[in-house]
């Protein structure tokens, strides 16, 4: 019985020894096919935190809560919007009225420019007409001036003879009539000569106040300009305004989740505030803190299969993305100093990213750490 349960117990002890063996010959393969490390966290490239852009005020109204989903565009919160409808409906009032003054200014242009381009056509005519009046009136006189000259040396000549008793009464009389006549039609010609240059005057004076008048008008027109240029700049304080309005309220910028709130209905928010960090729906991704010891044969699109701690019973299919050229230690708080020489051999850590390709991604929440395993390139 002895020499019976010695070779059973024998036998036991080699079957052991055998499945050790072929457990630790899997066990060394697989760690050769594969660089295995439990340094892994689940990460994103989309977790932001957005504010009110450009305004602040008290908040009213916080439409998600953390873990709600989020569309991209969708209203998530709005602070008080009074005081921007105020001052809009203020800059409306102020650009009609001065519209409305505009209006009324160029209307006033158009009739002063017309009745101005009258007056001075008028008056330019009117001068022009008189000028030629005159000089005709100035031929007429200069014409019974030589007439008179002639009329008083017959006049006088009649005059002697009729002394003499030469000549009749009745022909000095009709010589002597003429020279009054000529005499009466010369004052005449100078009263009309005197009367015109009173109208010329009158004319040249129409014509300056007509040029005047072309002065109001470039004073009316940089009176329109001004207003121009002042409901311009109120249009884009208005537009600014509006801008500003729509600001009030705040857009998911991509679809995804609220990882959290930071603010309260009745808070006072600055712009740029922080009010909800939102994580990007499909942006994780799995970061491995690699050693350098196992970075030999892990190249960027070899596969990797990780498991969640949170989640024991699933695997995860990903590939490598990226491998950093630099160690995690290069870009710590406080990074090691080597000045002096390194008297402990530490194994550095190799910053690795693994694209998910496979396994329910609405489970995962950054920061979930497990373990991964990464095929190794031959």
């Amino acid at each position: 019985m002895n020499g019976k349960g010695k070779k059973v117990g024998l036998i036991i002890t080699v079957l052991l020894i055998v499945v050790f063996l072929i457990y630790a010959v899997k066990w060394i393969n697989h760690r050769m096919k594969y660089a295995i490390s439990d340094a892994v966290f689940v990460e994103s490239d989309y977790l932001s935190n957005i504010g009110f852009n450009r305004v602040s005020g008290r908040v009213v109204q916080l439409y998600k809560k953390e873990s709600d989903e989020v569309k991209a565009g969708e209203v998530i919160a709005k602070i008080d919007d009074t005081d921007y409808k105020l001052q809009i409906e203020a800059l409306e009032k102020e650009i009609e009225a001065l519209t409305y003054q505009k209006k009324q200014l160029e209307s006033q242009l158009q009739r002063v420019a017309r009745e101005t381009d009258i007056n001075e056509s008028i008056s330019a005519l009117t001068v022009e007409e008189i000028s030629k009046k005159l000089e005709s009136l100035k031929a007429q006189k200069d014409q019974i001036e030589s007439q008179i000259k002639l009329a008083k040396k017959d006049e006088e000549r009649y005059r002697n003879l009729l002394e003499k008793g030469l000549v009749a009464k009745r022909k000095y009389e009709e010589v002597h009539t003429n020279l009054e006549v000529l005499e009466k039609q010369k004052l005449a010609i100078e009263k009309n000569i005197s009367e015109l240059k009173v109208s010329m005057e009158k004319s040249k004076k129409s014509v300056e106040y007509a040029k005047t008048q072309k002065s109001i008008t470039e004073e009316l027109q940089n009176q329109i300009n001004a207003i121009s240029s002042q409901i311009e700049s109120l249009l884009k304080k208005k537009q600014d305004l509006e801008n500003q309005l729509q600001y009030t309220e705040l857009k998911a910028p991509f679809n995804g989740v609220v990882a959290k709130k930071f603010v309260s209905i009745g808070d006072v928010v600055k712009a740029g505030q922080p009010v909800y960090a939102i994580l990007k729906s499909d942006s994780f991704y799995v970061k491995v803190l690699l050693e350098e010891t196992k970075l030999e044969g892990v190249k960027v699109g070899n596969k990797a299969y990780i498991k969640l701690d949170a989640y024991p019973d699933k695997t995860f299919e990903g590939v490598v993305e990226s491998i950093d050229v630099a160690s995690a230690a290069k870009f710590a708080l406080v990074p090691r100093d080597i000045s002096a020489g390194e008297f402990t051999k530490l194994a550095q850590r190799i910053p690795v990213k693994i694209r998910i390709t496979k396994g329910d991604i609405s489970l995962l929440r950054v920061g979930l750490g497990g373990e991964v395993e990464i095929e190794k390139s031959r």
